[in-house]
């Protein structure tokens, strides 16, 4: 029940952020929806599709994919307080991620996948949504770019997952995964953590090449 329902404040975020992109691309109504669905529903459509788990989520629920729309549309007549409560949105996007991580695993989890596995689908869970939301607007992916992120989705799902294989009770450890994800997930944004940048700028050789001598 605890995860449901902060999977719906954690969609209903999500689909928002990404009505707000699509509106910054000029886009129509249904590119609204469409960004803002696929914003909040994507990664979990993304994993159920790689793990072979049917049906998806959003099939078997469809009313989680009204409700993306409806955020989405809903963001268009208040998209100047969004603006302004930005960092409230900061905070429940950071819930959000943690919350899809913890469902990720779960899923993965519940299917007696490897470990390794588990934890790929908490991050593909948790992030998936943000990168089709870029590529969609044509934006280098955020995800990849600015604070812990996806790192953040990796260890929630570890944590969790090794919580369990100790015999935690799984209300405990859900709620703790909760509390630590989220507090690394904004002291990443506050502070500006991130993984080390990997530069490489090719340099063109420009020099003119000597003339050959004709002796």
């Amino acid at each position: 029940m605890l995860l449901t329902t902060l999977y719906i404040i954690g969609i209903t975020a999500e689909a928002m952020t990404g009505a707000l992109a699509a509106g910054k691309r000029h886009m129509d109504w249904f590119g609204v929806m469409l960004v803002a669905s696929a914003t909040a529903i994507g990664g979990g459509t993304v994993r159920d599709i790689l793990l072979g788990h049917y049906p998806l989520g959003w099939v078997a629920h469809p009313q989680y994919l009204v409700i993306t729309c409806l955020a989405g549309l809903f963001t268009t007549i208040v998209a100047p307080m969004v603006v302004r409560f930005h960092k409230v949105f900061v905070l429940l996007d950071s819930l959000g991620l943690i919350v899809f991580s913890i469902i990720g695993c779960r899923v993965a989890m519940d299917m007696n996948l490897p470990v390794l596995i588990c934890i790929v689908a908490a991050v593909v869970t948790g992030v998936f949504g943000g990168l089709l939301r870029d590529l969609i607007c044509r934006r280098p992916p955020m995800v990849l770019h600015k604070e812990l992120y996806a790192s953040v989705a990796f260890m929630a799902g570890g944590m969790y997952y090794g919580m369990l294989y100790l015999s935690i009770p799984e209300t405990i450890t859900t709620i703790t995964t909760l509390v630590v994800g989220f507090f690394v997930r904004v002291a990443a944004v506050q502070y500006g953590w991130s993984l080390p940048v990997f530069r490489f700028d090719e340099i063109e050789n420009n020099e003119p090449k000597k003339a050959e001598s004709n002796s």
